[in-house]
């Protein structure tokens, strides 16, 4: 969209139009000491409350009070099968089939359970490629696989890096790093949208260049699922991983989610770590059966998940069910869009959006660089009312999420940034 203007009155006509409007009514929206509702850029890191995250919590609650361990089986929900009262919604946010998709765990602790299966890795073929400014917890988390089979964890890693003096990375210089090492190459591990540029990759095509020359592909959805269209089952990726606590709004540290390929689903030699929750359902509480597995990304599962962080993470997906990831992507299309507008007029000489500025290859996050500022600017922004989020040395990373920030929040965020610089 081009026809963007400058001035509040145009921001208000875009909220008054903004079919998700009535949705930033669900969320709970920070107050600052003199209860004014804060600007809040910062879905990206950690996701609102939806105020009906209260009323799933406090049903599980209840029926602990009430039934005790009789709640698995006579809970309103309860809570034997609760995870997969959430497998169908999780699966239409990221687009995979219901056998691909399972809420489980934490977002490494996935990483690690899909290694033991994805990455296998021989005494050539034992290398993993990674971004080079990957999410931190991912790189120790591949170094620390390399140094448990044995191999040297800087030898075995190779890094898809930026060109010198960019921020953003090029499918060719991938393409030309895995056909050099193509058959050193044991996995292709990336976060599909970088956590510090907002970069959206393309994994349909880092999956078929992984495939063409045998390695095995996933990637680490943390900063995709809920902001962008991901569409795992026909990207082809051996398996992904994503946190519920971000775009999807399921509260600090909640439950995380993994998707296996359709491919694997019945695949019973596929090494994995298992326990109980991964054994056929019909003959788990039979306790001396021996292990059977079950199909599909279920077979990952260990143990019985904790069935409150469930019902945060039910909430919210109850909402996105309701929107769809359609009309969710094309309003933050647009509002990103408006907020990448306000900002230009601030001048190139002033800012710098180091995030691409094709909306395909981006989700509602833009990371900015402002010239000559340091960490103070990003305090004083914090003061000012709006909550966004630093990462050094110098990039200020403000996501206009669409379910519960309206156009008037942007505009306010550059006049405010506009009035700091």
């Amino acid at each position: 969209m081009s026809d963007y203007k400058t001035g509040l009155d145009f921001a208000k006509k875009l909220d008054q139009n903004d079919p998700l409007k009535t949705y930033r009514d669900k969320f709970l929206i920070p107050k600052d000491k003199d209860g004014n509702e804060m600007i809040y850029l910062c879905g990206n890191s950690l996701g609102l409350q939806p105020k009906t995250t209260k009323s799933y919590i406090d049903q599980e609650l209840k029926d602990w009070a009430n039934l005790g361990v009789e709640g698995h089986t006579d809970a309103k929900n309860p809570w034997l099968p609760y995870h997969e009262f959430l497998t169908e919604n999780m699966a239409k946010v990221v687009g995979a089939k219901p056998i691909e998709v399972v809420t489980m765990n934490t977002l490494t602790a996935n990483l690690h359970f899909m290694m033991v299966s994805f990455y296998k890795p021989t005494s050539k073929r034992y290398k993993i490629v990674i971004e080079a400014d990957a999410f931190p917890s991912d790189k120790y988390a591949v170094e620390s696989q390399l140094r448990h089979h044995g191999f040297d964890d800087k030898a075995g890693l190779i890094l898809w890096k930026p060109r010198e003096g960019e921020e953003l990375y090029h499918y060719e210089d991938l393409e030309s790093i895995v056909e050099q090492h193509s058959d050193e190459i044991a996995l292709i591990m990336i976060g599909n949208t970088n956590y510090y540029t907002g970069q959206f990759f393309d994994m349909k095509r880092i999956t078929q260049l992984g495939h063409k020359h045998g390695c095995m592909v996933g990637f680490d959805c943390a900063h995709g699922a809920g902001n962008v269209q991901l569409n795992l089952h026909d990207s082809g990726a051996d398996f992904a991983i994503w946190c519920t606590y971000k775009y999807l709004n399921s509260g600090p540290g909640s439950l995380a989610g993994a998707f296996v390929h359709e491919r694997h689903a019945h695949d019973k030699s596929l090494n994995r770590f298992t326990g109980w929750w991964s054994h056929n359902k019909q003959t788990r509480f039979n306790m001396r059966h021996e292990f059977d597995v079950l199909p599909g990304a279920e077979g990952w599962q260990l143990s019985n998940p904790p069935i409150l962080s469930l019902a945060a993470i039910r909430a919210s997906l109850d909402i996105f069910a309701e929107v769809g990831m359609e009309v969710l992507t094309e309003k933050s299309r647009k509002i990103t869009g408006y907020f990448e507008f306000l900002l230009k007029q601030l001048g190139e000489d002033t800012i710098r959006i180091i995030t691409p500025e094709n909306p395909k290859e981006r989700g509602c996050q833009l990371s900015i660089q402002v010239k000559n500022a340091d960490k103070n600017l990003h305090k004083k922004l914090t003061e000012a009312g709006v909550i966004s989020d630093w990462r050094e040395p110098d990039v200020i990373r403000c996501a206009p999420v669409p379910l519960y920030n309206s156009y008037q929040d942007v505009y306010k965020t550059v006049e405010k940034l506009k009035e700091l610089v």
